[in-house]
C-alpha cells in the first residue's frame, strides 16, 4: 500500500472525527444555554461527578503533596535550597498538578462512567426513546453532564489544592523538620491570586472536557456490550490527551 495513501487516510479520518467532536460541542453548548432546562438532571450529576468523586481526589491530592515535598526537598539540598520546598509546593500544587492530576483521576471515573452509561442508553435504544417522547437527548443527557463538570472541576481542586498542599504541610514539618510557622507564611506570603485562578480556569476547561468526551464517546457507541466498552476506553484515552494539550496552551497563555 502506498505509505502516503495511508498517511493522508489517517491524517482524514483525525480531521473528521475532531470535525465531528467541535460540532457535538457546539451542539452540546447550545444544550446548555437554550430552554427547557432539566435541573434535577443537573443536581444529580452534580453529586455523581462532583460529591462522589472527593474521597479518591483528596487523597490522590494528599499523596501528590506529600511526594512533591519529598522530591523537592532531595533536589534542594544539592544547591542548598531546602527552605524553598513551601513555595514550590503550593506553586506546583496549584497551578499544574492540583488541576492536571484531579481531572486524570476524575477521567479514568467520570469519563468512563458516562460513557458506558450513555452507551448502554444508545445499545438499548433509550435514546431511541427520548426521540420518540419528543425530547431532545442533548438537553435530557448531555447538557447537564457537561454543565455538571465545568461547575465541579473548579470546586474540587479547590478542594484538591488544599488537601495537597496540607500533605506538603505534614511531610515537611513531621519528617523533614520544618518549623510550621515559618512553613505556612511562606505558602501564604508565595501564592498569588492570579496562581489560584489560573488553575480553577484550567479547572473548568478541563471539566467541560472529560465530560464532553464521555459524552461524545457514549453517544455515538456501536455494537452492543463490546461497543459500550470501546466508548467507555476510547474516552478515558481521549479525555486524558485532550486534558494535557489544554494544559499546555493554557499554561502558554497564562505565563
Amino acid at each position: 500500500m502506498n505509505p502516503f495513501r495511508a498517511i493522508g487516510a489517517g491524517l482524514l479520518a483525525l480531521l473528521r472525527s475532531a470535525g465531528a467532536v467541535a460540532l457535538f460541542a457546539g451542539h452540546a453548548l447550545a444544550a446548555m444555554v437554550r430552554p427547557p432546562y432539566y435541573g434535577g438532571q443537573l443536581i444529580q450529576q452534580i453529586i455523581k461527578i462532583g460529591f462522589l468523586s472527593l474521597p479518591v481526589v483528596g487523597l490522590t491530592a494528599l499523596f501528590t503533596g506529600a511526594a512533591l515535598a519529598l522530591n523537592i526537598y532531595t533536589g534542594g539540598t544539592r544547591f542548598n535550597a531546602e527552605s524553598f520546598v513551601p513555595n514550590i509546593v503550593a506553586m506546583g500544587i496549584v497551578r499544574e498538578l492540583g488541576p492536571v492530576i484531579a481531572s486524570l483521576m476524575l477521567a479514568g471515573r467520570v469519563s468512563s462512567g458516562i460513557a458506558a452509561e450513555i452507551g448502554a442508553m444508545r445499545a438499548t435504544e433509550q435514546i431511541d426513546a427520548l426521540h420518540t417522547l419528543a425530547t431532545d437527548p442533548m438537553r435530557y443527557l448531555i447538557a447537564p453532564r457537561v454543565l455538571a463538570g465545568v461547575l465541579v472541576l473548579p470546586i474540587l481542586v479547590a478542594t484538591a489544592d488544599i488537601i495537597g498542599i496540607y500533605g506538603g504541610y505534614l511531610v515537611s514539618v513531621h519528617s523533614l523538620d520544618f518549623n510550621p510557622t515559618i512553613y505556612v507564611r511562606n505558602t501564604w506570603d508565595f501564592l498569588e491570586t492570579w496562581d489560584i485562578i489560573s488553575g480553577l480556569i484550567k479547572a473548568a476547561v478541563f471539566g467541560f472536557i472529560l465530560t464532553l468526551m464521555g459524552c461524545y464517546h457514549g453517544y455515538y457507541a456501536q455494537g452492543g456490550a463490546q461497543g459500550v466498552g470501546r466508548a467507555a476506553t476510547n474516552a478515558v484515552v481521549a479525555a486524558a490527551v485532550l486534558i494535557f494539550a489544554a494544559n499546555y496552551l493554557l499554561t502558554s497563555l497564562f505565563v
